[in-house]
């Protein structure tokens, strides 16, 4: 009787949190993002000119050299090869990263669909759900055309990380609040990494130009989602809960960067990198620390606004080596891509 109490309970205390009509501030920002994702939309085969002849993918088109702002086009080992060597290492590393994201992508569309097949009648959570779900699905199209044409056969997320990824979407349901945290651990290192780059003003090649530029736009509004329900659900737990989350947190974050950021075996493999630059590039060397830190500086504020930021959690950050000050506000610009921009 107890037991059967207890879940009662549980199961009516997860129906309350997704009640939102009652929050007036949170719901106006949903209507918001929704009407931004209706006034401003694109769509991967009317908005990008793929078969323009400037789209076009030539031999030896010092384009896809990786910039200094890569952690791997920083390194001087890459910097030390030919030209030839660096366009393609360049191709196979921004091929391989657009893999992984519409990978991380598609995860996240079953989360979305999953998260709201539960929503009640009326909220405004399943609309801009739907809405990002498909903004998501053109991301997909965009990154996959672009690997496409790009002709290079990458894999795109870690082995492991396939096998388990079935898993993840049902987690959206049940367990939401880790979830949205588990989509900030994918989102935020490629819209940092996208947007370092193009702040950094190299010429980049058209079809990596466009593709950026569009999903940093309208990434930006699924970020703030994100980081909005996190805000609006994190305090409200329990203290054992939160604690957990707080572990749960660092961990997650490091983990997704990895596989996403770091290439996987058959990058190494393919063009005979040393073990020794691997371990400088992902991540020892000074710079390639500070690049990691700086990409987590957005959901180390959310932590500390939460309250998720308590003594043992924050030697986890450390030993995750992705501690540092949070940032002042979201998509704050580190200084010294400001410097290199004004320069």
């Amino acid at each position: 009787m107890a037991v059967k109490e207890a879940k009662t309970r549980v199961i009516k205390r997860w129906r309350r949190n997704m009640e939102v009509r009652d929050d007036v501030e949170y719901t106006d920002m949903l209507t918001t993002l929704s009407e931004g994702s209706v006034r401003r939309s694109f769509n991967p085969f009317t908005d990008i000119e793929w078969d323009s002849p400037e789209f076009a993918v030539i031999p030896n088109d010092e384009r896809w050299i990786l910039p200094d702002t890569d952690p791997i086009g920083g390194h001087e080992w890459y910097q030390s090869q030919s030209v030839e060597r660096q366009i393609e290492i360049g191709m196979w590393r921004q091929a391989n990263v657009a893999k992984v994201g519409l990978h991380f992508e598609n995860i996240l569309i079953r989360g979305l669909m999953e998260y709201s097949f539960w929503v009640p009648n009326g909220s405004p959570e399943y609309r801009y759900c739907l809405h990002e779900s498909v903004e998501e699905c053109n991301h997909t199209l965009m990154f996959q055309e672009m690997v496409n044409r790009m002709g290079v056969d990458v894999p795109g997320m870690p082995k492991l990380l396939k096998w388990v990824q079935p898993i993840i979407p049902l987690a959206a349901g049940p367990f939401p609040i880790p979830f949205f945290f588990g989509v900030l651990a994918g989102e935020e290192p490629i819209d940092h990494t996208q947007k370092n780059v193009l702040r950094e003003g190299k010429a980049l090649h058209p079809i990596m130009e466009r593709v950026m530029a569009i999903h940093v736009a309208e990434e930006a509004r699924h970020i703030s989602f994100a980081h909005q329900y996190l805000h609006k659900r994190v305090p409200g737990l329990r203290r054992r809960q939160r604690w957990m989350l707080s572990i749960f947190v660092p961990l997650t974050m490091r983990i997704l960067c990895s596989a996403i950021v770091v290439p996987p075996r058959e990058f190494w493999k393919t063009f005979d990198i040393p073990r020794s630059v691997r371990k400088e590039i992902f991540f020892s060397a000074p710079e390639s620390r500070m690049f990691l830190r700086n990409m987590f500086s957005d959901v180390r504020m959310l932590s500390y606004d939460t309250g998720l930021m308590n003594p043992i959690a924050k030697l986890v950050w450390k030993l995750c080596k992705i501690d540092g000050p949070p940032a002042r506000y979201r998509s704050e610009p580190q200084r010294e891509h400001l410097v290199s921009v004004a320069s």
